[in-house]
């Protein structure tokens, strides 16, 4: 699969994460760091969207390094059937700099964008819960058994058309004499999915590099090394792997 990733700082630190296992899977990665500006030249000639990309990731990428120009045609390529991902972070979102609602692409992701800071920096228990369990980006992992957890998240909320697959479930502790105790709080989307033409989109409210992404790093037993080319070496969890591997072949039906 092709993809165009931009954001996460650089290949040499948060962008090592999901471009090392973009590499691992064998994709074929063209990233943009989080200090450039995409161009149309990266997205490829109008007359032949099969010579561009068949996934786009934007995360902890400013809206400002994107013209409307290019996110037009970022979505020309998504309504011919390629996908669109946004992932969570300080600057997607609205975040603090992000700033993508009212923007091309904001407004065809599958959940509405506040205009004020969306950020939520917890230092409670957040769970990570599985509504559609079987669904293709979820299924064969231990969403009841071994539920993840995160750090943080931008709080958006699910547009009408579209399908939330993750909430993100925040607890109050308490220690008592017998032990903790959790007391479920407030509920919020995490992961929705919706439709753009021929093509897929996703929200995915967190982080998937530290520090938001918390333990849902490690998920797993077993450990996975990756690299991207250029990058910085990094050790994930094997669950971990695997749900972002589904993630992204369902948005580029792959």
């Amino acid at each position: 699969m092709r993809v165009l990733y931009c954001g996460d700082t650089s290949l040499s630190t948060a962008a090592a994460y999901l471009g090392g296992l973009i590499a691992n899977w064998n994709w074929d990665l063209q990233y943009v760091e989080s200090g450039r500006t995409l161009t149309e030249l990266e997205i490829g000639p109008t007359i032949d969207p099969p010579a561009c990309c068949d996934l786009f990731i934007f995360s902890d990428f400013p809206a400002e390094r994107a013209s409307t120009t290019v996110q037009r045609r970022v979505l020309d390529r998504v309504r011919d059937g390629a996908g669109l991902v946004m992932i969570g972070g300080w600057e997607s979102y609205h975040g603090l700099g992000g700033n993508w609602d009212g923007t091309p692409i904001g407004e065809a992701l599958p959940v509405e964008i506040s205009r004020e800071d969306d950020r939520v920096n917890s230092d409670k228990p957040v769970l990570v819960d599985a509504l559609q369990p079987e669904h293709p980006i979820l299924a064969g992992l231990p969403w009841a058994d071994r539920p993840p957890l995160i750090g943080g998240f931008n709080r958006v909320s699910a547009r009408g058309t579209a399908d939330v697959l993750l909430e993100a479930v925040t607890h109050a502790a308490l220690r008592t004499p017998a032990g903790f105790e959790f007391r479920e709080e407030r509920r919020d989307p995490l992961l929705v999915a919706g439709e753009l033409g021929r093509g897929r989109t996703l929200a995915m409210a967190t982080d998937v590099a530290p520090h938001w992404v918390g333990p849902l790093v490690d998920w797993g037993d077993d450990r996975v090394r990756a690299q991207a080319e250029g990058g910085e070496p990094v050790e994930v969890g094997n669950l971990y792997s695997q749900f972002l591997f589904q993630m992204l072949s369902w948005a580029g039906r792959r």
